[in-house]
C-alpha cells in the first residue's frame, strides 16, 4: 500500500513540475524537436534553424517584407506603398480622401456624361465635409497661401512645412481676431525661413504677398513675440549662394564676397545694415576683383535694392579689407 501510494505522489510531482515548466515556458519561443535548442529565422536563406545543432527545422520560407530596400527614412516613405506620410502643410494632414479632377475610370476611360455629373456632385460634398469648421476653412485657406508663395519664392518643403505648424500655433492660441489671414501666414513663412537658414528679404515677401509691407512687419513682430520663437538676425552671407547664383558668377566670386563679409563682420561695420544691401554689395564687389563683368544694375535687379546703396555698401567694404590688408 505504501509504495502504490508513495508510485502515485511521484507521479503527481512529475505532472505538476511539467506543468510549471510548461506555463514558465513562453508561448511564441520555439525550440528544436532534436536537441530542445532555440530556433532562429535566416532570412537571407529563407530557413528556420537550430543555434545548438544546425539542425534545418524548416526551408524556403516565404518572405512577408516589402521586395525594395531603403536607406533612409526620405526613401521609405518615398517606396511605401501604404499612403502617403501625414504632413502639416494640409489642414487635415492629408489624411481625408482626395477625388481627382480626371473624369476616367480606373481603366483610363471617359467617364459619361452622367456618371461626369455625378463625380462632380461627389467632388462638392467631398470639399464640405473636409472642412467641417469655421476654424479647418481658415486653416485650409491659410495654408493655400503659404504654398503659394513658398512656390514663388522657390523656397523647399522644410520651411513650408515649418511655417505651417507656425501658424497651427498662431490658431491655436487665438493670435488671429483683428488680424488677417495673409498677413499671419505671410509672417509665418517669412520667419520660417529666416529659421531655415534661407532667408527672403521683406520686399520679396511683400512682392508676392497679398498684404502691405506695414502690415506684414506689424503681424510678424506680433507673431514672434507672442509665440516666443527664436528668430536670429539674418546673416548676410546667406543670400550670396542665391544672388550669386542668379547672376551666374563663378565659385571663386562666390567665395570672395564671403570673405569680404566676414572682414565686415570682423571690423564691425556690418552692425545696423540691411543684410540684403551688404550680401548684394559682396557680391558685386567680389565680381570686379575676380574680374567678372557685372553692372550694379544686374545686382540691384537681383537683389531688388537700389544701386546707391550697392554703391555704399561697396565701398565700405572694400575699405575695411584695405584696412586688414594694411595692418
Amino acid at each position: 500500500m505504501s509504495d502504490t501510494t508513495t508510485r502515485i505522489n511521484r507521479e503527481e510531482e512529475t505532472r505538476e513540475n511539467e506543468t510549471e515548466q510548461e506555463e514558465e515556458a513562453p508561448e511564441d519561443e520555439l525550440v528544436c524537436p532534436e536537441c530542445g535548442g532555440r530556433l532562429v529565422s535566416d532570412t537571407e536563406h529563407g530557413e528556420t534553424v537550430c543555434t545548438d545543432c544546425g539542425l534545418v527545422v524548416e526551408a524556403d520560407e516565404i518572405d512577408r517584407g516589402p521586395e525594395w530596400r531603403a536607406f533612409d527614412s526620405a526613401e521609405r516613405d518615398q517606396k511605401s506603398r501604404v499612403g502617403a506620410p501625414t504632413t502639416n502643410m494640409m489642414h487635415d494632414k492629408g489624411l481625408s480622401t482626395n477625388i481627382g479632377w480626371q473624369d476616367k475610370d480606373a481603366y483610363g476611360n471617359s467617364l459619361s456624361s452622367r456618371q461626369r455629373q455625378k463625380m462632380q456632385r461627389l467632388r462638392t460634398w467631398n470639399e464640405r465635409f473636409r472642412t467641417r469648421d469655421s476654424k479647418e476653412r481658415n486653416l485650409k485657406q491659410a495654408l493655400g497661401e503659404i504654398d503659394r508663395m513658398a512656390s514663388a519664392l522657390g523656397l523647399p518643403d522644410s520651411v513650408r512645412e515649418t511655417a505651417s505648424v507656425i501658424y497651427r500655433r498662431a490658431l491655436d492660441e487665438d493670435l488671429l481676431p483683428g488680424r488677417s489671414i495673409e498677413g499671419v501666414s505671410t509672417s509665418a513663412l517669412y520667419a520660417a525661413a529666416r529659421q531655415a537658414g534661407t532667408p527672403r528679404s521683406l520686399d520679396e515677401i511683400a512682392t508676392v504677398s497679398r498684404v502691405g509691407k506695414m502690415e506684414l512687419t506689424r503681424t510678424y513682430r506680433y507673431v514672434v513675440r507672442e509665440l516666443g520663437l527664436e528668430i536670429q538676425p539674418a546673416d548676410p552671407a546667406s543670400y550670396v549662394p542665391r544672388f550669386a547664383s542668379d547672376l551666374d558668377l563663378s565659385e571663386e566670386s562666390e567665395r570672395r564676397a564671403r570673405q569680404l563679409l566676414d572682414t565686415a563682420k570682423e571690423e564691425g561695420i556690418i552692425s545696423g545694415k540691411s543684410p540684403v544691401g551688404l550680401a548684394a554689395a559682396a557680391v558685386y564687389a567680389a565680381a570686379l576683383l575676380t574680374n567678372e563683368k557685372v553692372t550694379q544694375g544686374a545686382v540691384s535687379e537681383v537683389a531688388d535694392i537700389s544701386e546707391v546703396t550697392i554703391r555704399n555698401r561697396y565701398k565700405e567694404l572694400l575699405e575695411a579689407e584695405g584696412d586688414v590688408m594694411a595692418a
